[in-house]
């Protein structure tokens, strides 16, 4: 399998990918793609970057979710099951080429495509839309930790899912980075 993730430093051809961050940082799309890279060019933007937190002007906490959920494909007609909506979290999104839920574990039948083991981390407190560069950071890290994330946003915060093995390892990079984890 092909290494697809830029290079480390943004000016060694690798014959992949290989970009210049600081010509490419105003581009709209790469904003959006800049919280999945990772390696020096990500450590250069974090630097320059201000966390979300210095934005709202106080400290983010991140609370550990308790429930261990699963990540579930139905198709895309199919009506939205009962056992998908019962616990204290779940995310529901119906798109022309899926139904994706994110559920308690426990509640997903067998026979359900589904990745199990999920844990959910949840930024505490209401985030105003007008507030940006919240995941990028978290994401960046974790990626440098070689943790992956599934991000859900809501209306009110944000949720980082890992998969229950790297939860010690997740926490342990967020409050690294100054969080306040519960």
């Amino acid at each position: 399998m092909r290494d697809l993730r830029p290079s480390r430093e943004p000016s060694e051809p690798n014959g992949i990918l290989s970009y210049d961050a600081q010509t490419h940082l105003n581009h709209p799309w790469f904003r959006f793609f800049s919280m999945f890279k990772i390696g020096t060019s990500a450590n250069k933007r974090r630097q320059t970057m201000p966390l979300r937190e210095e934005k709202a002007g106080h400290p983010l906490s991140i609370s550990v979710l308790e429930e261990v959920f699963a990540i579930c494909r139905l198709d895309p007609e199919v009506p939205i099951p009962d056992w998908a909506m019962v616990g204290s979290f779940h995310s529901i999104t119906r798109t022309k080429d899926e139904l994706s839920v994110v559920c308690s574990d426990l509640r997903v039948p067998r026979g359900t495509v589904c990745n199990r083991g999920w844990r959910c981390l949840k930024i505490e407190g209401l985030l105003d839309f007008s507030l940006t560069g919240i995941l990028a950071p978290l994401a960046t890290a974790l990626a440098d930790a070689g943790i992956s994330i599934f991000p859900i946003s809501t209306y009110n915060t944000d949720y980082i899912m890992v998969q229950e093995p790297d939860l010690e390892e997740a926490v342990s990079v967020l409050a690294k980075m100054g969080y306040e984890i519960h």
